[in-house]
């Protein structure tokens, strides 16, 4: 009887995820249906930014380099299971994500963290759960700007429409005096007021916060030179 070959596992990079045409066609698919659900864009934009903000993170938190690798290829697919419904996606999401990292060899040692983050970024039902988790979580909840804005009638915006379009600048910093992480805005009140945004991503501050805890550190949000903690 021959022996059976068993493949060994491989270390799979974010650029081979990127390139992966699956995943292309799947983060257009997630984005088609918010924007025909009326959400702000969820496809490449965001999850390219959210992407680069969870590898700063994780570089100002000297994590090792695979577990940033790992961290930043959760990053890019975390939204993926908008592309059958903004209802459950974390775990939708979770389940296509170890289909494709699955068929493209990655350890299940390392789909496992992946998985986790994935299916707890949200705001409604997940919790962090390692720190690439909560870098995930403080990455995707900081991503408010104008340019996430999908419809193309200002006098048909929602609050979400009016508060990301609202918000000229958007920016995360990590300070290892202060251990804070600050997400730092810059709102046009003639758009949209301060109290608008609080209404619809206050719980998403809360979960910033519980995730900057699990890092050791403070959330802090800097609104037009208000500092608030």
């Amino acid at each position: 009887m021959e022996p059976v070959l068993v493949e060994s596992p491989r270390l799979v990079t974010l650029k081979e995820v990127r390139a992966n045409p699956k995943v292309r066609k799947l983060i257009d698919g997630a984005n088609e249906v918010m924007r025909a659900m009326g959400y702000t864009e969820h496809g490449h934009r965001h999850v390219g930014v959210v992407t680069s903000i969870t590898r700063y993170i994780m570089e100002n938190l000297g994590s090792p380099a695979r577990e940033t690798d790992l961290a930043q290829i959760a990053a890019y697919l975390h939204d993926i299971g908008n592309v059958i419904n903004r209802v459950d996606h974390p775990i939708s999401g979770a389940n296509i994500a170890f289909t494709i990292l699955n068929e493209m060899g990655m350890d299940p040692a390392e789909i496992a963290p992946i998985l986790g983050a994935i299916g707890n970024h949200e705001e409604l039902l997940g919790t962090p759960v390692s720190n690439m988790s909560a870098a995930i979580i403080i990455a995707d909840k900081s991503d408010v700007h104008y340019s996430r804005v999908q419809n193309p009638i200002i006098e048909t915006f929602d609050i979400h429409d009016r508060v990301n379009y609202a918000v000229q600048k958007s920016r995360v910093e990590m300070n290892s005096e202060k251990h804070s992480i600050e997400l730092t805005l810059e709102i046009d009140t003639k758009q949209a007021t301060v109290m608008e945004y609080f209404e619809i991503f206050l719980s998403r501050m809360v979960m910033c916060r519980r995730s900057a805890d699990i890092l050791g550190y403070k959330f802090a949000l800097n609104i037009n030179g208000t500092y608030l903690e």
